[in-house]
């Protein structure tokens, strides 16, 4: 935990991303000046204020984003949650999210709420009132982490607000398709199970980062489709276009190496039809959870993404 000086310092006004909040997601600000004044100290509390106290509080005020820049702003808050949400879930201190912000709430308010209760001074007393928001904004945000895991344990809920959000639905849904494939013969599968837990049961990735990456996957697929959909078509199904889009980005690095190196990539799609939008939900599962993070050498990189592709072959 940082000094007291640091953690409440001031952050300029014109660096606020409450500063651009369309009027009818006013009740938002707070969330998002929060985050850009613990940033500095907690990256992954200040991912967690913009996307619960941001992006999904945006959406319940403007579910159909018919407000004066609403669209666009959804848009740039999607883009910036899907660039951050590696890199401070990297940077985490404790193992889960919930711990993460409940234990940096608890230092806030001893640090700041109890220190300066028996303020004397106005400007003390200045202080205590912006830590007794900043505390209000971190609860709130601590309640609906501490919900989202109690109601989903560790499953995105099909039924949560941001979750009927159509191009989101579609994203989730399309992950659930787990037909035809083998699952080993001592995995207890669960009524939901989708493509993540899938591949977390056959390669043995970490459980606990099941709910991080599927969060990931469908912010960043959702994104996506915002950009490239009109926001008037609802499609309820995952759009093929916007899948190879989505592909695309994420093994850009991965066939660039592939073709310095002089190798054939191992991307390989069936000639089923009805297969391949689960095969390429599957390569960026995989990747997702497994190829970028077992190695930071590019080459190495490359024969380490290839070898799991191929392993994906055999099922």
């Amino acid at each position: 935990m940082a000094s007291s000086s640091s953690i409440v310092q001031v952050v300029s006004e014109s660096t606020l991303d409450s500063d651009v909040v369309p009027s009818s997601l006013i009740e938002i600000a707070p969330f998002l000046r929060v985050a850009n004044e613990v940033e500095a100290i907690n990256p992954r509390v200040a991912y967690l204020c913009r996307f619960h106290g941001g992006f999904e509080k945006a959406h319940r005020l403007d579910p159909l984003s018919n407000g004066r820049g609403v669209r666009q702003f959804k848009i740039a808050l999607l883009q910036r949650l899907e660039r951050e949400n590696d890199p401070t879930l990297k940077g985490r201190v404790e193992q889960s999210d919930v711990v993460e912000i409940k234990n940096f709430y608890q230092q806030y308010y001893k640090m700041y709420i109890q220190a300066l209760q028996n303020a004397a001074d106005k400007a003390e007393r200045d202080q205590l009132t912006k830590a007794y928001q900043t505390a209000a904004v971190l609860f709130e945000v601590l309640k609906a982490v501490n919900q989202t895991i109690s109601e989903t344990h560790n499953h995105v809920d099909p039924d949560s607000s941001i979750m009927r959000r159509p191009k989101i639905h579609a994203a989730y849904h399309a992950l659930r398709d787990t037909k035809g494939l083998p699952w080993p013969k001592d995995h207890e599968k669960n009524a939901d199970a989708d493509l993540l837990e899938w591949l977390q049961a056959m390669f043995g990735f970490q459980k606990d980062n099941v709910s991080n990456q599927r969060e990931h996957l469908i912010l960043l697929i959702a994104s996506m489709h915002i950009r490239q959909i009109s926001k008037h078509e609802q499609h309820p199904k995952l759009d093929d276009h916007v899948l190879d889009t989505t592909m695309k980005k994420l093994f850009k690095n991965y066939k660039r190496w592939c073709k310095h190196l002089g190798r054939k990539t191992s991307l390989w799609l069936p000639t089923i039809q009805q297969e391949v939008q689960q095969r390429k939900l599957l390569y960026m599962g995989l990747y997702s959870y497994g190829a970028r993070r077992l190695t930071c050498d590019l080459c190495q990189s490359v024969f380490a993404t290839s070898f799991i592709i191929d392993a994906l072959l055999l099922f």
